[in-house]
């Protein structure tokens, strides 16, 4: 017969990266609301600890690193409290983009920034996490990609070569966990309107808010509620990927120049 159950009831654990705001945040309220407990991770234990109070004493785990760096992560996930171990699930939120100026204009460091957080941070908590989920045979990770991963547009090159990473090691992890229970899905937003862009821009808030001017732009929530969904789909349902857009956004015409 068909295990149609849960990947793990309500009650489970569930570790978000980068969950001090944004999606992160949305999603670890959503799903302290649903039951869950919350491995809360962030570079800010300010934000950390305001995110910990308001979850409820018991219900989130605050663990201040930077996933950039492999060492921090390990000592982290590596050493949880019994209690927290056995993690259903892994959302891999920690990301950024920066700067939004031609390949031949923009800041190498910014490449390597975008480089350090998207692929290698998201390598190493996937790689702290997912041999305890093999050997539960049970778990779900959850990336969180773009659609800039499939689509480019001016000034999205390395950041959407990171995203286009996330995609196709997702497919790869995917295909290497075959067998072992552990589901992997894909959330590649649109335009979504959170403080991704006022760090995009260099804390220029107002230039982030007239990105977002009139576009009724996807919310924290919206992704929220997107991943919760994957995530109570039965457990011999692995949902690959999402792709999610706003209704006012959608698929332009590649531009031609012309001399």
């Amino acid at each position: 017969m068909t295990d149609t159950t849960r990947t793990a009831p309500h009650g489970g654990i569930v570790c978000i990266t980068g969950a001090t705001a944004g999606f992160g945040a949305a999603t670890a309220r959503r799903f302290t609301a649903d039951g869950w407990r919350i491995i809360a991770t962030g570079r800010r234990q300010d934000r950390l600890d305001v995110l910990a109070a308001e979850l409820g004493d018991g219900n989130c785990l605050p663990l201040c690193f930077d996933v950039r760096d492999a060492d921090a992560v390990q000592a982290a996930l590596g050493n949880l409290p019994e209690a927290w171990r056995a993690v259903d699930v892994l959302v891999n939120n920690a990301g950024l983009a920066l700067g939004l100026e031609p390949a031949h204009r923009c800041s190498l460091d910014d490449w390597t920034t975008m480089v350090d957080t998207n692929i290698k941070g998201l390598l190493h908590v996937t790689r702290a996490l997912l041999p305890g989920m093999v050997e539960r045979r049970r778990g779900h990770v959850i990336n969180l990609g773009s659609i800039t991963g499939t689509y480019a547009y001016p000034g999205a090159n390395v950041y959407g070569g990171t995203k286009a990473f996330v995609m196709q090691f997702s497919r790869g992890l995917r295909a290497d966990l075959h067998g072992t229970g552990v589901r992997v899905t894909n959330i590649e937003p649109g335009l979504a309107e959170s403080e991704f862009s006022v760090v995009r821009f260099g804390g220029d808030a107002d230039r982030a808010a007239r990105l977002y001017e009139g576009a009724s732009a996807l919310r924290p929530e919206d992704i929220a509620a997107t991943i919760a969904w994957a995530v109570s789909c039965p457990a011999h349902v692995n949902v690959n990927r999402i792709e999610v857009m706003p209704t006012s956004q959608s698929f332009g015409a590649l531009p031609v120049h012309r001399a």
